[in-house]
């Protein structure tokens, strides 16, 4: 294994991209839980958003077939340029190569759909041929069964592409809880994507820390336990 890949994600090495996270592609997902695809996509990209990790979002025949990208994705990012294209493959189109150099990293995060199409034709490619690491999250991408993304994962693995998961990734990028800077966006993040470790961050703050349990626009009422 390379070196590079035995150094952590951080905010400073890395960029993502996320690949035809469209509806009409998600239809065809069978390897996961549609709306937990969903929930682990905007989780992911929420953290990206907090750690302002360059970000590439592209799509593939929006009008004639795939649809427009998650809303929920795109409230995240509401200004990001959309790289719309035709190929299947993401490495064959000049302004995604050019959105990927331009941010100079060259640890590269994605999530994606088809894993067996979309995704590991990028993947190889940009190791291939842009030399870039590429970190391959798993639980935000999704095959048109669940054979078709474990083999998928499979041959990417052998390629060389990291396996992730989204909320490693997030983890890894705060490493700290000292970093105040991305803390309080870390746990909000937490509390709404992680299933249960979010339920057990909330029962930490209102049984153990006696926060106010009241929430109201996404904003807690009451003082910050992790203050204390």
């Amino acid at each position: 294994m390379s070196a590079n890949y035995l150094e952590l994600l951080t905010p400073e090495n890395s960029q993502i991209i996320f690949i035809d996270q469209q509806p009409q592609m998600a239809f065809g997902v069978q390897s996961i839980d549609r709306q937990v695809l969903k929930n682990n996509v905007v989780g992911l990209a929420k953290g990206a958003k907090a750690f302002n990790i360059p970000t590439t979002i592209t799509t593939v025949e929006t009008e004639s077939f795939s649809g427009h990208t998650y809303p929920e994705l795109l409230s995240v990012f509401p200004e990001h340029q959309i790289l719309e294209r035709t190929s299947m493959n993401s490495w064959d189109d000049q302004n995604v190569r050019d959105s990927l150099a331009a941010n100079k990293r060259k640890k590269v995060i994605v999530s994606g759909l088809w894993t067996e199409v979309c995704n590991i034709t990028f993947a190889l490619s940009a190791a291939h041929e842009g030399g870039y690491e590429i970190y391959m999250v798993a639980d935000a991408s999704g095959g048109t069964s669940v054979d078709a993304h474990k083999y998928a994962m499979d041959r990417m693995v052998q390629a060389g592409v990291v396996p992730v998961t989204w909320q490693q990734v997030l983890l890894e990028w705060q490493r700290d809880w000292a970093k105040r800077d991305t803390y309080e966006d870390v746990m909000n993040i937490v509390r709404e994507h992680s299933g249960a470790y979010g339920m057990g961050v909330d029962y930490a703050y209102t049984m153990v820390h006696k926060a106010p349990e009241r929430v109201e626009h996404g904003e807690r009422i009451g003082p910050n336990p992790a203050n204390r």
